[in-house]
């Protein structure tokens, strides 16, 4: 089921953020993790976010409003972090732009945090997952691509990596855009921080 989406803006600072008038999910993780393909898969929209095989393209946080199951709700892609490439000043500027995000969005209702399955989690996911944890900001793992990991190989990847992660396995969620594995589950979870924000 294609969802309704609609772009609103791109922001590079606090003033040009989206109204904060509607429950709000952040996706965020390494650059390439594969942010962009999860967002058109999730929405049906082959176009909603850009696929680009140079990463670190994206620099701003991107704002989408989102009608899906009855819920009208707004999607946050943010930059993409740990690209090696990347001007130092750049990171910087990155940094603080999604660290003010996550810290102050009032209407965030949950942060997505995507993981390669086939790649050992960084120091970097490891401080975005600690850092909401002590924020108290509700995150959940989902672990991408894991149509390029075989079937026998996926319960050993998914432990490991959770492991890591200190994170429990059944917090986690399986994702593949061209397989559209997780896509439900995903949905689920999005949806319950959507309920959860309105009572």
């Amino acid at each position: 089921m294609a969802s309704d989406v609609k772009f609103i803006t791109s922001a590079f600072k606090r003033d040009q953020w989206a109204p904060a008038d509607r429950p709000e999910i952040a996706f965020v993780g390494r650059s390439n993790v594969g942010k962009s393909s999860c967002l058109n898969t999730l929405t049906g929209r082959n176009g909603m976010a850009r696929v680009s095989k140079t990463p670190g393209r994206t620099q701003a946080i991107n704002f989408f409003d989102v009608r899906h199951g009855g819920h009208d709700l707004r999607f946050a892609d943010l930059p993409g972090y740990g690209f090696a490439k990347v001007p130092k000043s750049v990171k910087k500027t990155w940094d603080k732009m999604i660290g003010d995000y996550l810290a102050q969005r009032e209407s965030l209702v949950l942060v997505v945090v995507l993981v390669d399955m086939r790649r050992d989690p960084t120091d970097l996911d490891n401080n975005m997952l600690d850092w909401l944890s002590d924020h108290e900001r509700p995150g959940l793992l989902v672990l991408t691509k894991v149509d390029r990991i075989s079937k026998s190989k996926q319960l050993h990847r998914r432990t490991l990596i959770c492991k890591g992660l200190d994170v429990p396995r059944e917090a986690s969620v399986l994702f593949s855009s061209p397989e559209k594995t997780g896509k439900g589950e995903l949905w689920e979870r999005i949806l319950e921080a959507v309920r959860e924000f309105g009572d």
